[in-house]
């Protein structure tokens, strides 16, 4: 009996080791901190002309942001620094995700300059020019960035037999024996998740608004589970709190190759109560906004949400994805969908960031490339209102197929993101016509809106037309000049033609919500491939505003003690 015994022992006790071969008893956060990344590893890494990188460099302005924060409790400013660890614990997860070990990359960087420029690009490519590389020896940035390995094949991807591998919270690795898993975020990441977890606690026990507690408290939970739903509809019902924290997975811009990945970030904002008043008229007006979009009745019988805010703050603190390459000036989310649909949006304008870059980008752009007689339409209020209804526009229009088989953003796939922000941007612009039209927008005219917008197309696109929205800047100002929407004047300047740039922005927001609707990926494709490209005559404008050494975008000064704290 006894070797009967041992003998059961002694096959179980092979059985394991045999099961065991080739797996690793590592953890996953282990395995993930020792994961090479986008870069092979290797030497000291150089510029590849440091004259050039200290000039790109150059077309960063900075800014400080801050904040008056004298009408906060003490309980609130107490939570500010709980919230200030925890956004760069996300911008320390956004480098693993974008790139893989910050700071093995950056101590093989020696020149200065480039170091820095690294820093505000999250990697050797330059975010703001064609996603080029700036450092020898680097290659194209790989279209899934650090979510999926670099030599990872579509087909590869396609036979991988796990449900979660599109999930927006999932990495996609390989197993010692060269086969695919997929790797929750809670797990790649645990320790600075887990930390980030435990301050949303330690801050909402200080909060004393009911809705901002409460979300804290559930997007804590969410952090550790991957579960997000629950808390973007907590967050839409914190209408009265005077500091946001919006914070998590949330973009999948950093995603190129499937555009399902989305990448960890983080704004802490303060709430300008006396601009907010002024915003808050315009959330109820979405459902009737929807009925007239410039559209057959089927691509917009979806009725967006109405409990949906606009609000105006000042943002103290970005970090991850909203701050690299270009800087995000307003916030319309949750992505969700499902909340979408039930709940609407909330539309969150970053005053501070956008007069910075109003003042030091935009009137300087204006002054060169929009004709002299229009130049007196550029104007700040324009600029606040083209981008707050750029992100009502996203809650607009349809959100699922008219064939029923799944969401726009499905159907579209890696398109989805470039298409999307066109639809923001030309219906922001028709929804700006519309409320002069019905007297709710009442200072200044609808020509200031037109010309600022256009303005706005060349800040823009300085971008670069590989980001989401260079592709969607290009795109309209392609349809544009088929209609002639501006006319080019032999003195290098643009010209806006109201009437007819009225029918042009009714058109392309039609033509956009129409291939939205039908979920035709070939033909988005098509389209974005062949319009969201820069022309040579504006390229030869845009070699111009970097001759005249005007900004590109900015660069911040920030911190907690930039508030005092």
């Amino acid at each position: 009996m006894l070797r009967k015994v041992m003998t059961v022992v002694t096959v179980v006790s092979m059985l394991a080791i045999v099961t065991s071969c080739g797996k690793s008893t590592k953890t996953e956060e282990e395995m993930e901190n020792n994961y090479q990344g986008v870069l092979p590893a290797g030497e000291a890494l150089a510029p590849t002309d440091a004259t050039e990188v200290a000039q790109r460099l150059a077309t960063y302005a900075s800014v400080k942001l801050t904040a008056d924060i004298s009408h906060l409790s003490e309980k609130e400013k107490q939570i500010l620094p709980l919230l200030f660890e925890a956004a760069q614990l996300m911008d320390d997860i956004y480098w693993q995700q974008s790139l893989g070990n910050k700071e093995a990359f950056l101590a093989r960087i020696s020149d200065e300059s480039t170091r820095k420029f690294a820093e505000i690009n999250y990697g050797p490519w330059d975010r703001l020019n064609g996603n080029n590389s700036f450092i020898t020896g680097v290659g194209e940035k790989p279209l899934g960035a650090n979510f999926y390995p670099v030599d990872m094949t579509k087909e590869e991807f396609d036979t991988l037999q796990n449900p979660d591998k599109s999930s927006l919270y999932t990495l996609i690795r390989r197993n010692e024996d060269g086969t695919l898993r997929v790797v929750w975020y809670h797990d790649a990441y645990a320790s600075k998740i887990k930390r980030a977890a435990e301050l949303l606690k330690q801050a909402a026990a200080l909060a004393e608004d009911a809705g901002f507690k409460k979300y804290l408290e559930l997007r804590s939970e969410a952090l550790l589970t991957d579960k997000y739903q629950e808390s973007d509809f907590a967050w839409m019902d914190m209408k009265t709190s005077n500091i946001d924290f919006v914070v998590g997975p949330i973009e999948n811009y950093e995603d190129a190759l499937y555009g399902t990945k989305a990448a960890q970030e983080a704004f802490i904002l303060i709430k300008d109560i006396e601009w907010s008043e002024r915003l808050a008229h315009f959330a109820a007006l979405l459902p009737e906004l929807q009925k007239g979009l410039p559209v057959d009745q089927k691509y917009k019988n979806e009725v967006p949400g109405s409990d949906a805010d606009l609000n105006a703050y000042d943002v103290v603190y970005y970090a991850g994805d909203c701050n690299s390459g270009s800087k995000t000036i307003a916030i319309n989310l949750p992505n969700d969908e499902q909340v979408q649909l039930k709940k609407g949006s909330r539309k969150l304008q970053l005053k501070n960031a956008m007069k910075a870059k109003f003042d030091k980008i935009l009137v300087p752009i204006s002054d060169m490339l929009i004709d002299s007689s229009q130049r007196s339409y550029i104007k700040f209020d324009a600029f606040f209102a083209n981008t707050m209804f750029h992100e009502v526009a996203h809650g607009l229009g349809i959100k699922n197929t008219l064939d029923g088989k799944g969401s726009v953003r499905e159907a579209l796939k890696e398109q989805y993101s470039a298409i999307e922000e066109a639809k923001a941007d030309i219906l922001g612009l028709y929804l700006v016509t519309k409320l002069y039209e019905m007297g709710e927008l009442k200072e200044g005219e609808v020509m200031d809106n037109y010309v600022t917008f256009m303005a706005g197309i060349f800040r823009s696109v300085r971008f670069g037309a590989a980001s989401a929205h260079g592709k969607a800047n290009m795109l309209t100002f392609a349809h544009f000049g088929e209609n002639g929407a501006f006319t080019y004047q032999e003195n290098g300047t643009y010209l806006v033609n109201f009437d007819k740039m009225k029918l042009a922005v009714e058109s392309l927001g039609g033509m956009i919500l129409t291939m939205q609707g039908d979920g035709d990926y070939n033909k988005v494709k098509a389209l974005i491939s062949t319009k969201s490209v820069v022309p040579a005559q504006l390229q030869s404008d845009l070699d111009k505003l970097k001759g005249a050494s005007i900004p590109v975008d900015i660069v911040f000064e920030q911190g907690k003690s930039k508030l005092g704290l």
